[in-house]
């Protein structure tokens, strides 16, 4: 059995680390000092459904008027 999850990297003293949820240790019989085998990638965020006609829409505009964009910042 694997779990897959996403988790934030966080501090641990001068290191980083990610937590493994209670739920996900029970479910696989682990616990402290239990071995286990890890494979880590980065995650990308996840656009809510209900946002993903305005990022649509939103990648489009950049497209289309994106350096226009930057010339009347640079002016």
């Amino acid at each position: 059995m694997a779990i897959t999850t996403t988790q934030k990297v966080i501090n641990i003293g001068s290191s980083k680390g990610v937590t493994i949820p209670a739920k996900d240790l029970k479910a696989l019989g682990l616990d402290t000092g239990s071995m286990v085998k890890i494979t880590a990638e980065p995650a990308k965020k996840e656009v809510p459904q209900k946002h993903s006609k305005l990022m649509k829409e939103y990648d489009q505009f950049v497209d289309q008027y994106g350096q226009t964009l930057k010339n009347l910042k640079d002016r």
